[in-house]
């Protein structure tokens, strides 16, 4: 075999080894989920699809009662659900309590069922845990940002058991990167 050839070899058998190595990291790697919902789903999720460490997001309706609700069934009030992100994150990049930051940080607990221009329980601000770490880790932040002073008025935040997700029509998907957009403007 030539130099040029036992060099290509060695660069060849270099990638394969580092593409192995990235597909056993993937194959093996511990995800956890996380759901928040903290107004209109579209900023939600675009702050958060933009956090090292966020896998994947999500858009779509949790806490309600209704099976398969379409945005128009929640638009109504009626159905009980969220609009939330669905988070799919490493712990080993990005830990729950910096996405607990994260959604303190991108929207107002304090407002009822509303978050700007948004008025109705789909706009609700929730955590909904996965875990009893989750319940435990939301609830101290919860606790921690209200002896803060952060702010003026109480946190009506509430922290529940993650229920069914039912994810939201494909164009609420990326809403805001589809249209060259970082976040909604008011």
């Amino acid at each position: 075999m030539r130099p040029a050839q036992a060099s290509q070899v060695a660069s060849d058998a270099k990638h394969l080894v580092a593409r192995v190595a990235q597909w056993f990291h993937r194959a093996t790697m511990q995800t956890e989920k996380a759901t928040f919902g903290a107004g209109c789903f579209w900023g939600v999720e675009e702050t958060f699809r933009n956090v090292k460490g966020v896998l994947s997001t999500s858009v779509g309706y949790a806490g309600g009662t209704q099976e398969n609700p379409t945005y128009q069934d929640v638009c109504t009030d009626k159905t009980g659900h969220a609009e939330v992100v669905q988070v799919e994150f490493d712990p080993s990049q990005v830990s729950y309590d910096q996405l607990l930051d994260v959604f303190w940080s991108n929207h107002n607990p304090t407002t009822l069922n509303r978050q700007g221009p948004d008025v109705g329980t789909q706009y609700r601000s929730v955590i909904f845990y996965h875990s009893p770490e989750q319940q435990a880790a939301a609830n101290a932040s919860k606790e921690k940002l209200e002896k803060s002073g952060r702010f003026n008025r109480a946190i009506v935040t509430h922290v529940e058991p993650a229920s069914t997700f039912w994810r939201a029509e494909e164009y609420h998907q990326r809403y805001l990167q589809k249209r060259g957009q970082s976040h909604c403007a008011v």
